[in-house]
């Protein structure tokens, strides 16, 4: 059990999201509202929560959440990975199971930048030979 708070930070795309871990009785708030507030779609919840799902500790940590950026699907997927990270500083003997459903990993892919005389990232004008 977390004595103290326990932080872990998740990226996606371009959403970051710090995360705060503290025994409880399962309270996520986002942002300063509850989760059902903040993201309302079933399955983004359940992909923000599965790390608790997977350890089954969802009534046993009050988790706060700071995320910004991005959109909600990639804030959600963010707030899984702080989850993962924090719950893998509170007890490193959960790591394996986490790994397993693949919830270790960061999600590295990003929009790529729009490169100069260039429409798009990759897309050219039209060419004309003559």
């Amino acid at each position: 059990m977390a004595k103290e708070t326990i932080n872990g930070l998740g990226r996606r795309k371009t959403a970051v999201a710090r995360v705060y871990l503290k025994s409880g009785n399962g309270a996520i708030t986002i942002n300063g509202k509850d989760i059902k507030e903040y993201i309302n779609l079933k399955q983004l919840i359940d992909r923000a929560i599965k790390p608790l799902n997977v350890l089954d500790a969802a009534a046993k940590f009050d988790i706060s959440v700071n995320v910004k950026g991005g959109g909600i699907k990639g804030q959600a997927e963010a707030i899984s990975l702080g989850i993962a990270r924090a719950l893998v500083k509170n007890d490193e003997a959960v790591k394996p199971a986490l790994k397993a459903e693949n919830l270790m990993t960061r999600e590295s892919r990003m929009v790529e930048r729009k490169k100069f005389g260039k429409k798009k990232a990759r897309k050219s004008f039209q060419f004309s030979k003559r």
